[in-house]
This record gives structure tokens, sequence and C-alpha cells, in this order.
């Protein structure tokens, strides 16, 4: 009993003195930035249509070979030109006519259709629209978009990070004033992050709308952002 009387006093004033952890508490912060883009990256390519695939596919093959030709005039590196599909396809002809059981006769091929589209990256943005006229000017009659980013991304994210912990902290510490109590060590982060472009200005292109001049692009700015969920102790 005396062994036991000595020690449940020096137990009792070590707990004391230890802060005593009540639970934790889970903020999520957002943290942004933004930033004008510095190369865009452009779908496009050839449709051509014969009565055979040797027809289409010809004719296919010269016009694209002009296409990269204008594109390496332009400043554009093998890096910066990819096929991105090639597809060769029968065109068909369905006939309304029915037999006596009301069935349509199987179609018919008509011709063929030959694609082959190149996914092109334009570092120098200033280029792009004239880039663009050329394109159409020797044939190309497929843009399917246009996309910018920026090439070197990791400092937005960086400075995005920082803000995103920023505002967790901030809300956690208004949290803590109002309830009384004081964070602890962190447990936990959890980081999500998000690349958000700009609206497009144009989707697939109409080839009569463009003119003989270079095409207006407007790159407008990209959002980086980062959510960052982040646990503390919380410390009576």
């Amino acid at each position: 009993m005396r062994i036991q009387s000595a020690i449940a006093p020096l137990a009792l004033s070590m707990f004391l003195a230890a802060p005593a952890v009540a639970g934790d508490i889970t903020l999520t912060g957002t943290g942004s930035v933004l930033a004008a883009p510095d190369m865009a990256m452009i779908t496009t390519g050839i449709v051509t249509q014969a009565e055979t695939a040797r027809e289409a596919l010809d004719e296919n093959t010269a016009v694209m070979q002009e296409l990269i030709d204008v594109l390496r005039e332009a400043g554009l590196t093998s890096r910066d030109i990819q096929t991105s599909d090639f597809s060769v396809s029968p065109q068909y002809v369905y006939s309304d006519q029915r037999d006596t059981r009301g069935f349509a006769p199987p179609p018919e091929i008509a011709g063929y259709q030959v694609t082959n589209t190149v996914t092109i990256t334009v570092r120098e943005l200033d280029d792009l629209g004239i880039i663009l006229d050329r394109a159409v000017s020797v044939g190309s009659n497929a843009i399917n978009g246009i996309s910018f980013s920026v090439e070197e991304a990791g400092a937005l994210y960086e400075e995005a990070r920082k803000r995103a912990f920023t505002d967790a902290r901030a809300k956690a510490e208004t949290y803590a004033e109002v309830a009384g109590f004081e964070l602890g060590s962190i447990e936990k982060i959890d980081e999500q992050t998000y690349f958000a472009p700009p609206p497009r200005p144009m989707g697939a292109m109409r080839m009569e709308a463009m003119a003989d001049t270079a095409v207006p692009i407007e790159a407008g700015e990209l959002t980086f952002e980062v959510n960052v969920t982040v646990t503390w102790d919380i410390e009576d």
C-alpha cells in the first residue's frame, strides 16, 4: 500500500503537466495562381474521300506532306509534330428499297475516306495564328480545337500549395480561438491539384471562316489550383 500511495501522486502530476489531447480538427484550404499560357496544342489533319481506298490515301498523303513541310517552315521541330490519328474507312450508301418481307438490302460501298490527324505543339504563341492560316492554306480541313498550357508549371503549383496551406491554417486558427483550444501537431495532409484552362474560343473550326491573314487568337489566363486538407491534434 505504501508503494502504491507513493506512485499515484507522481503519475497524476505527470498527467496534469502534459497537454490533454481532446481530438482533432480537419480543415480544407484552397490556393490558386493565375498565369498566362506560353504554349498551345492544336489537333489538325486532312480528310479525303475517293472512289477507292488507294486514291483517297494517295491524295491524303500528298496534302499531309505539304502540311508537315509548312509546319517545319514555320519553325516547328520533330518533337512538336505527332501523328495522333489515322484511319481508312468505307463510305456506305443505304437504299430505301424494301423486299417482300420489309427488309432493306445491305448497304453498298460508294467510296473510301482517309483521315490523318497530327497534334502540333506551338511554343511561340505569337506564331499561332500564322500557323493556323498556313495549315488551312495547304489543305488542312479539320482543326479540332486548341488547348493552352504553361510549359514550366511546377513553380506555379508550389505557390498554390503555400496559399492553400495558409488558407487551411487560418480557418483552423479561427475555430481554435472561438472554441478555446490550441492546435497541436499535424496528423495528416492530403492534396488535390487542378488545372483549369480558359474557355475555348473555338472548337472544330469551319474552314470557310478562315481568312488569308493570321487567325486572331486570344490565349487568356490559366488557373493552377491546389486543395489541401490538413488534420491537426486538438490540445485543451
